[in-house]
């Protein structure tokens, strides 16, 4: 039989700090957002007409979230309540993993987007902005004589 100093909690505590202490640090060294972890999860994906970017939020009221683009940086950033009991019940939370607070997520974009093509929706929990692309960097088909 092993015999331990600790408490077989304390270790647990531990891990669990261990991993909190990992997710600060996963930041991402690109401009181009966080990385995996952030709030809310990112979809970027581009076609030849436009840059389609979904955020995935549920929870939210769409008049509480703020999209921006300024010089090529689209800024997204809003808050979500908690969605806990009230501090005044007599309640004990054992785990807690859904995000709940304010948020700021940022993508940088190319330099051949129309800033003034930008739509913005929110439905069913997610995020879409669309922004299309500027027609002289729109491909064409160039005829040949």
């Amino acid at each position: 039989m092993e015999l331990s100093l600790f408490p077989r909690d304390l270790f647990a505590e531990l891990d669990r700090l261990q991993r909190q202490v990992q997710r600060a640090f996963e930041f991402s060294p690109s401009i181009r957002g966080f990385a995996r972890g952030g709030f809310p999860a990112l979809n970027v994906a581009s076609t030849p007409q436009s840059v389609e970017i979904y955020a995935f939020a549920p929870g939210l009221e769409p008049t509480s979230i703020e999209v921006q683009l300024e010089r090529g940086v689209l800024s997204m950033a809003g808050e979500r309540k908690p969605a806990l009991p009230g501090e005044r019940e007599r309640t004990t939370v054992h785990v807690n993993e859904r995000f709940a607070g304010r948020f700021h997520r940022v993508v940088t974009l190319s330099d051949d987007l129309d800033p003034n093509e930008v739509r913005a929706a929110y439905r069913e929990g997610v995020l879409h902005v669309s922004i299309k692309r500027l027609e002289s960097a729109q491909p064409r088909r160039i005829t040949v004589n």
